[in-house]
C-alpha cells in the first residue's frame, strides 16, 4: 500500500502466471495451429478516492512479465498512471493548443513545432500566479514568500515595493438640489420649432 497525493491510499494486489484467454485471431491472423498461451502478471489496483470525487472502481492491469516482486508490481501501475497523465497532456496540446493544425513539411519542422508548443504550455502553467495577480485590487502589494528577498534588492529590478495610492472615488450625488446644484425643470411644453421655406 502506498499513499498518493491525488488518490489517497493505493493498494495493489498481484497474481503471477495468469494468462489471458485469446478468443479472436485479430493479432494472430498469420499464426497456424492453436493459439499461444502467454503467461503474465495480473495486477488489481484500488484507491480511496478520485480527483473528481467519483466512486473509484478497481483498476485491472496485466503485464507480460512474470516473477514480479512487490516493487516491480508497483512500478507497473505507477507507470500506467504516468502514461495516463501524458496522454491527457497530448490531448490538451492537440485539441486546445492546436499542435496538429499546422501542416509541417519536414520532420525537423514538426520537432521544432512540438518544442514550441511544449514551451508555450509550460510558460502558461508558470504564469498562472501572475495572471491571478491582475485580479487583485489596485494599490495592494502581494506578500512576499517567507525567506525571499525584497524585489528592490534583486539587482535593482522589479517594483520598489511601495504601494500606489488608490485613485479617488467620485460619486454622483443622489439629490442634485440638496448638493447645491440647480435642478432642471422637465415639465412644460417643448420649445416651438419654426420652419423656413427656401
Amino acid at each position: 500500500m502506498q499513499v498518493t497525493d491525488r488518490y489517497g491510499s493505493a493498494r495493489a494486489m498481484a497474481w503471477d502466471r495468469i494468462h489471458p484467454r485469446l478468443t479472436t485471431r485479430s493479432a494472430w491472423i498469420d499464426h497456424t495451429g492453436e493459439l499461444a498461451v502467454i503467461e503474465g502478471t495480473l495486477i488489481r489496483l484500488q484507491v480511496d478516492h478520485l480527483p473528481g470525487g467519483g466512486d473509484p472502481l478497481p483498476l485491472w492491469l496485466w503485464s507480460s512479465a512474470t516473477g514480479l516482486n512487490s516493487e516491480d508490481a508497483d512500478v507497473r501501475w505507477q507507470t500506467f498512471l504516468r502514461r495516463f497523465a501524458i496522454e491527457h497532456l497530448f490531448r490538451l496540446m492537440k485539441q486546445t493548443l492546436g499542435w496538429t493544425r499546422p501542416k509541417r513539411r519536414t520532420p525537423e519542422a514538426g520537432k521544432r513545432w512540438t518544442w514550441l508548443i511544449t514551451a508555450a504550455h509550460t510558460q502558461i502553467r508558470l504564469l498562472r500566479e501572475a495572471a491571478a495577480d491582475l485580479s487583485r485590487p489596485r494599490g495592494r502589494s502581494l506578500p512576499s514568500p517567507a525567506g525571499s528577498p525584497r524585489p528592490e534588492s534583486a539587482g535593482g529590478f522589479g517594483p520598489s515595493g511601495r504601494t500606489c495610492p488608490a485613485p479617488p472615488v467620485h460619486r454622483n450625488p443622489q439629490h442634485p438640489a440638496r448638493e447645491g446644484h440647480l435642478a432642471r425643470r422637465t415639465g412644460g411644453p417643448p420649445p416651438a420649432t419654426t420652419w423656413a421655406r427656401p
